[in-house]
């Protein structure tokens, strides 16, 4: 198998990560028994969301100046009020203010030399489904200091102490910037070669497996999707007989063929966007925020665009807390994450967007092509720019169609969904300013870092490896 060219400095990890990717099934947990297990592991779980008024969630509260809705603790998270002034416009809106920093990790570990990682059946209060597949620990600070005074948080050491584990992956990365002001988390993957206990919601997947189950809607949780985009690993060319789509996305990965754009011309650009950027963002009383109002069970608009906020009572018997309330962001409707990809030279190239976002810590982060609830911009002249492209392609180029769920610790039934479409050879290959044609090796090796890519264009990256 061919060593890395993404990373160097890691050959024999990134082979290894490739032969688990090639994998597809596994003695741990076949494939064909997963779906039983998925579902005796939700019917173990005893789970219930109800909404509730905001006066019965309880040790939560709106502070009497304020009126921003925050934990008794004080600790996390809260909602407040935010006024955005940018070029496009400006506007106000409720936001989730969560400055801790949580960590999602993957434990990773060889059976019969073949790396599996260790993921959890995990329920949220915001699943559209209950249980997801998710990372060995997704946990917020709050939660592993044990603020709830609840259980401790299994296989937690291997992160925070990493006693007897290997660092494969450590890096911070953001989350949503449209609902959450400065949200960032540790994305990790730790390998340990010491027997550990399988508990009962844990169970161990080759990354082939897992990339199957990206194709199927709303399993594998955004927390999940977001640690697997930083994986380092190498991939060997494609099959002689393979769709030529597939064809190109593996000369993608292959720095050695090239692309549109030399790295140099890909930071520069982002750096230009960033600079040029016109955004002024403020904190506010969330009582004071313009255009939303609050009555016992909501804070929404008048007219039921971009999202609302409610309240819920939470019963999860395999959590650290069995029961609890909390507040959720509940979008207004489903919404659309896309890339547009084009072949240049027989590499394939996906269109970024340099997006500036109020809840970005850096201002503007990259983007997929297509991001937005499509419904909150009914006005033809403001439409995102290629959503009408896209919601009018021909089928025959859809690549890739799948729902994905976003954050259900935060967010209720917020789902998306997920595209990546070949464009016709009619498509501009000129572009504007804001987007550029990037390779996804490129792509790839931004992700050693922190805030390029934003969460949505690295649930993308994720989605695009399981097309193999």
């Amino acid at each position: 198998m061919a060593r890395s060219l993404l990373y160097p400095d890691s050959p024999a990890t990134a082979v290894r990560l490739a032969e688990s990717v090639w994998t597809p099934d596994s003695p741990r947990l076949p494939s064909a028994q997963f779906p039983a297990w998925l579902a005796e592991r939700a019917a173990a779980t005893e789970f219930a969301v109800a909404p509730i008024p905001f006066e019965r969630a309880r040790g939560w509260g709106f502070d009497e100046r304020t009126g921003d809705l925050r934990h008794a603790s004080g600790r996390f998270f809260a909602v407040e009020g935010l006024a955005v002034a940018s070029a496009q416009g400006d506007w106000e809106q409720p936001i989730i203010v969560q400055p801790e920093i949580g960590i999602l990790g993957i434990v990773v570990k060889e059976f019969d030399g073949v790396l599996h990682c260790l993921m959890q059946a995990k329920v949220e209060p915001g699943n559209v489904n209950g249980v997801q597949l998710s990372p060995t620990v997704q946990a917020t600070h709050s939660n592993y200091t044990r603020v709830h005074q609840g259980r401790e948080i299994p296989y937690l050491e291997l992160f925070t102490r990493r006693a007897n584990a290997r660092v494969l992956v450590d890096v911070l990365q953001s989350e949503q910037g449209s609902w959450f002001l400065h949200k960032r988390n540790r994305n990790m993957v730790v390998e340990v070669t010491e027997d550990i206990p399988t508990l009962d919601d844990f169970c161990w997947l080759t990354l082939g497996q897992l990339q199957a189950m990206l194709r199927v809607d709303n399993l594998v949780n955004m927390d999940a999707r977001t640690v697997l985009s930083c994986l380092p690993f190498a991939r060997p060319g494609a099959p002689a007989d393979a769709d030529p789509f597939v064809t190109a996305l593996t000369r993608s990965l292959d720095p050695a063929l090239g692309a549109r754009h030399r790295d140099a011309d890909v930071r520069s650009w982002f750096t230009e966007a960033k600079t040029r950027s016109e955004l002024t963002v403020r904190r506010r009383p969330l009582d004071g925020v313009a255009g939303w109002s609050r009555d016992g069970e909501r804070i929404g608009r008048a007219d039921g665009r971009h999202f609302q906020i409610i309240a819920v009572d939470v019963t999860a018997g395999s959590r650290e807390v069995s029961r609890w309330s909390q507040p959720l962001l509940a979008p207004a409707e489903r919404g659309v994450v896309a890339f547009l990809a084009r072949r240049f030279d027989g590499v394939l190239h996906f269109l970024v967007h340099a997006r500036v976002q109020h809840g970005y810590l850096d201002r503007v982060e990259m983007a997929p092509t297509v991001q937005c609830l499509p419904g909150s911009h009914p006005d033809p002249a403001v439409r995102p720019r290629f959503l009408d492209y896209l919601l009018g392609i021909d089928p025959a180029r859809i690549r890739y169609d799948v729902l994905q769920s976003e954050e259900g610790g935060r967010f209720h039934h917020a789902v998306n969904r997920y595209v990546v479409a070949e464009v016709d050879a009619d498509f501009p290959t000129e572009v504007p300013p804001d987007y550029l044609w990037v390779a996804l090796h490129q792509l790839i090796e931004l992700l050693r870092h922190s805030h390029y890519l934003n969460v949505e264009a690295r649930s993308l990256v994720t989605c695009l490896h399981s097309l193999w």
